[in-house]
């Protein structure tokens, strides 16, 4: 195993009422939350970024208040990906991409792009966005990840597409998303969203140990990769519960 290569889990974000008296303890100040939730889980995806601008302040606050080896995986401000010419993108992009993430430092993780489920796939129009999308940022390295939920996405063009421009698509369990597999990605990254609220752990064991086993594979290879695994949405209550249980079944794989 190659030890640069990793396995991180999580949830979408770290505020959520129904995670209250849930996954935080009761009577935990909302100001610590995300301590807590970074010394249980190994990443978050960062959904506010797409509706809001924050500041290099904030990201450098969340920086210090999470330990080494957490990431955050960025989800990229909508006005980059909700537009009818995608090509017209680079204002937005250079904006988005300059409001602070390079204060993550060693904790940014992929950046993630999300298209409306209306857009549809135009080679000409979308390999123009990706080209628009660096590779790095003030010295830090970007990986970049495609959260596209067309089914025109499963054009035979597509997938080529995106690895000319070194992009990663999203992989999801998701019955309303097309399930988009890239067995030749630099890294994986699912978006888990069948979670049952019956379940208190989100998922049955059987299910966990699979994408336990797949994450393995991946950072295992050859050749190694990096795996990123979130539990989204479903019964969105139970996916801290989903990712602690599977970071547990984890560590038991690799004890045994």
């Amino acid at each position: 195993m190659n030890a640069a290569a990793t396995i991180r889990a999580g949830v979408g974000g770290w505020t959520y009422e129904p995670w209250r008296n849930n996954f935080y303890p009761a009577g935990l100040p909302h100001h610590r939350e995300l301590r807590y939730a970074s010394e249980r889980l190994t990443a978050v995806e960062v959904n506010g970024t797409f509706y809001s601008t924050f500041g290099p302040s904030t990201f450098a606050k969340w920086r210090d208040e999470t330990p080494d080896g957490f990431m955050f995986c960025i989800k990229a401000h909508r006005s980059t990906t909700n537009r009818r010419e995608l090509a017209t993108a680079g204002e937005a992009i250079e904006r988005f991409l300059q409001s602070g993430l390079a204060q993550l430092g060693a904790k940014l993780g992929p950046i993630l792009w999300q298209f409306m489920p209306t857009k549809q796939f135009d080679a000409g129009d979308f390999g123009a966005f990706l080209a628009l999308l660096p590779a790095s940022l003030d010295g830090l390295p970007l990986r970049h990840v495609l959260d596209v939920r067309h089914p025109s996405f499963e054009d035979p063009a597509y997938l080529p597409l995106a690895r000319r421009h070194g992009c990663v698509t999203v992989h999801t369990d998701s019955p309303k998303y097309p399930n988009i597999a890239d067995p030749q990605a630099p890294f994986a990254y699912l978006r888990l969203m069948r979670s049952e609220s019956e379940r208190p752990t989100g998922y049955a064991p059987e299910a966990l140990d699979g994408w336990v086993r797949g994450a393995r594979a991946w950072r295992d290879g050859p050749p190694p990769r990096d795996a990123f695994v979130f539990f989204i949405n479903g019964a969105k209550e139970r996916a801290p519960a989903a990712a602690v249980e599977f970071l547990s079944r984890l560590r038991a794989a690799e004890a045994k």
